[in-house]
């Protein structure tokens, strides 16, 4: 088993838990924390005893606060590079997160500032304590939005919002996230692990296949015209009635039984 620095990588069952663990820098992300995103996003991605993955944070203060800013400003005159090197291995861990088949799942214990909010947006579902809140703060110093906030949040929130946060940096509390569509669920501190735990699970429980072809569709859907995205969704459930989750289903709905999905 690899260790890691910044992660806590544990399995529940088919179940992958990621836990940004730097709680004294609020989780923020640094070199290491992007490399190790990478790393596991790839080995998740190519484990198909993998069902579902959840990424939140360590502490109750903050998912994560963005990037690392005091070690940003430590070499103001490497810092283009820094950026370059450090986005590298954040966009290839979104971008394997978003394409994998499993479902991944914020679940957000505190501050999502920055690459945090990045993060949420880029999940396929997201569960917030009562007490998160969620900014940009991007140009609040003088820098412009990475880790794919820019593709994903006008996609979920529109652009007229999206703009907002980035250029005023307001900071949304939980419950205009959810009003906005950031998030999917609130829930009180003390049930963030299990509430996050149930749906994790039932997501992993579920057709893996037909889940991670529906996360193909949506990331497809507004870069081409009707037709062809119509084309798109007849190959994808073609393809799903060749595999055993999709047949079985079939059956099962048909004998009004419960269909036992096994991610084939």
């Amino acid at each position: 088993m690899v260790g890691y620095e910044t992660i806590d990588f544990e399995m529940r069952g088919a179940v992958a838990w990621l836990t940004m663990n730097r709680p004294k820098a609020f989780n923020a992300l640094d070199l290491t924390m992007a490399k190790e995103l990478c790393d596991l996003s790839i080995r998740l991605g190519e484990d198909d005893a993998v069902r579902c993955v959840v990424l939140t944070g360590s502490g109750e203060a903050a998912f994560c606060a963005g990037g690392d800013v005091p070690g940003f400003a430590a070499d103001v005159d490497t810092l283009p590079a820094t950026l370059k090197e450090m986005t590298t291995y954040l966009h290839m861990a979104i971008s394997r997160f978003a394409w994998m088949r499993a479902p991944v799942i914020a679940a957000v214990n505190g501050v999502a500032a920055g690459a945090g909010l990045s993060m949420v947006a880029c999940t396929d579902l997201a569960i917030a304590v009562e007490g998160a809140s969620f900014t940009s703060a991007y140009t609040k110093i003088g820098l412009t939005p990475d880790g794919s906030s820019t593709y994903f949040l006008p996609r979920i929130i529109g652009t007229r919002r999206t703009t907002e946060l980035y250029m005023t940096n307001r900071v949304l509390n939980a419950e205009e996230a959810l009003d906005w569509g950031l998030i999917n669920q609130i829930v009180p501190a003390d049930q963030l692990a299990a509430e996050t735990e149930k749906l994790a699970n039932k997501l992993a429980s579920g057709p893996t296949l037909a889940l991670g072809s529906v996360k193909k569709l949506l990331l497809m859907s507004t870069n081409d015209s009707l037709e062809s995205q119509m084309e798109r969704e007849t190959r994808s459930i073609a393809a799903m009635g060749r595999t055993a989750d999709g047949r079985n289903g079939v059956v099962a709905f048909v004998n009004k039984q419960k269909p036992d999905f096994i991610g084939e």
